[in-house]
């Protein structure tokens, strides 16, 4: 089922234009910072906000001309918002019943996908018996059951604990591929987009900032939004011959991809590892590198690392640098020290940035 959706829609200083498409058995995943437009764009697809303007066609079905009822939409949030007195196999049954099928028929239903979620185990159980990962299977099975033709996914694994998330990204990984559904996931999540994703739209402000295939947004991304979530520094400027020219006049000496023109504007891209941290008082390194002072803003755990984040003015300001604790307390860091950062030029990446 291809879905083609244009939106506007307009209240008060918020505006919202999106134009997105995902072709049958596809998986689109929007991202963007809170207020971007993410879950507006998916209420005006649900049928649950009334945008301005609106033309959702899914396999040649005008939904925009339908009311939400009718639309064969499915929709799994964060909540999973079952019936608290039915148990899982009668929620998960809800959803074809309400589409006319017979009880018998829709319990048979909803076994099936109970099985399908690995939920099967709990069918009797109320909600109040589930823990959080258990109740968002069924409630993915309740949105499956219904056969919709386009699924919605509203940040289905943000309120879920971190031992429950992984097998629950695991399972949505698998059934999205099955069928031929068209699906949009909400996340603010990187992990979530490259585990279920095909593609990729990233919003701010109620625009499209960045599109395309999910590992190319991710890898090198245009916006400090899109590089932040992908856990990649980003620095704008100018396009030049040896790299990107910045704001203030500084050079961050890098490689240009294919598709970058001098004189347009850029953005450089490289990762927290690639940045080497002396102190403040040591002299530029020899070998060809990047250099400028910094001033040392927060740092905490992040993963088997200290992650290092830089304040201060100039190019440096929210640089993410990656040490081993090790490291880190040889150089004494904390706040407000000063320090000088190094990016080999070769770890560099300059792409064409973003321009509205």
């Amino acid at each position: 089922m291809t879905l083609h959706a244009e939106l506007e829609l307009t209240r008060g200083s918020f505006e919202l234009s999106v134009t997105l498409d995902v072709p049958a058995g596809g998986v689109l995943a929007v991202l963007g910072p809170n207020g971007s437009g993410k879950s507006t764009a998916l209420g005006c697809l649900a049928g649950l906000v009334n945008p301005d303007r609106a033309a959702i066609t899914l396999n040649g079905r005008e939904l925009h001309r339908l009311p939400a009822h009718e639309r064969r939409v499915g929709l799994l949030a964060q909540d999973p918002l079952l019936f608290p007195h039915l148990t899982a196999l009668d929620n998960v049954a809800f959803a074809p019943r309400s589409r006319g099928a017979s009880r018998s028929a829709a319990r048979a239903a909803a076994g099936r996908w109970l099985s399908e979620v690995d939920a099967a185990a709990f069918a009797g159980r109320k909600p109040a018996r589930l823990s959080g990962g258990q109740a968002q299977r069924v409630a993915v099975a309740r949105a499956l059951a219904g056969e919709p033709d386009l699924l919605l996914l509203d940040e289905p694994l943000a309120a879920l604990d971190v031992d429950a998330a992984p097998a629950l990204r695991a399972l949505l990984r698998r059934v999205l591929r099955g069928g031929r559904r068209a699906t949009v996931l909400v996340t603010h999540d990187p992990l979530d987009a490259l585990a279920l994703a095909d593609h990729v739209l990233v919003l701010s402000a109620g625009r499209i900032v960045e599109s395309g295939p999910t590992r190319d947004v991710l890898a090198a991304p245009r916006t400090p939004f899109t590089a932040r979530i992908a856990g990649l520094n980003l620095v704008t400027g100018t396009v030049v011959e040896s790299g990107l020219r910045t704001a203030d006049g500084s050079l961050v000496a890098g490689l240009l991809a294919p598709d970058a023109a001098e004189g347009e504007p850029g953005v450089a891209v490289f990762a927290p590892s690639a940045v080497a941290v002396y102190p403040a008082e040591d002299g530029q390194p020899g070998s060809p590198r990047n250099t400028v002072d910094a001033v040392v803003g927060t740092l905490e755990p992040h993963g088997s690392v200290i992650r290092v984040r830089m304040a201060g003015a100039g190019w440096a300001a929210g640089l993410a640098a990656d040490l081993t604790p090790a490291a880190a307390a040889e150089l004494g860091l904390e706040p407000d020290a000063p320090v000088r950062l190094s990016v080999k030029a070769t770890t560099v990446t300059v792409h064409p940035a973003f321009s509205a």
